[in-house]
């Protein structure tokens, strides 16, 4: 199959792909480097759900963003594993946010609302991958 010419669009969504997975790199660092000073400075119900968790869901997020950061690098330097390490990350993504949710008292402490940012991520990285499959669709990356 011979390349399509890539949309004007597609620098700046891979850019911003990588941008969204490095913040999300952070912060999986500043959540598995949390000091217990740290988790007692947190308000009393983070703190609940903190202790509930278990350790496998942080492999989960380690899995959902090094997959999303290596994904999204991928699409930058036009490669088709991307795709592969977008549709991982975004399964793990979504089974990080499913299993938080499941084995913690997070949604009985903090209700519906507080959902609305894990379905962000979750409908995020869901975006990113089948952006990538488009991408190794039409030829953009190699």
């Amino acid at each position: 199959m011979h390349p399509t010419k890539r949309p004007s669009w597609f620098w700046p969504v891979s850019a911003l792909a990588l941008l969204w997975n490095l913040v999300g790199l952070l912060m999986f660092w500043k959540q598995v480097t949390l000091t217990p000073e740290a988790v007692v400075a947190l308000p009393p119900e983070q703190q609940q759900i903190h202790a509930a968790m278990p350790d496998w869901v942080y492999v989960l997020f380690g899995v959902a963003v090094i997959a999303g950061v290596l994904g999204a690098l991928g699409l930058l330097l036009k490669r088709r594993w991307a795709r592969p390490l977008l549709l991982l990350s975004f399964l793990a993504v979504t089974a990080q946010m499913v299993s938080a949710y499941a084995t913690t008292p997070a949604w009985a402490l903090t209700g519906a609302a507080s959902a609305a940012f894990p379905l962000l991520l979750i409908v995020v990285a869901l975006l990113l991958w089948l952006f990538a499959r488009r991408a190794s669709a039409r030829g953009w990356i190699r």
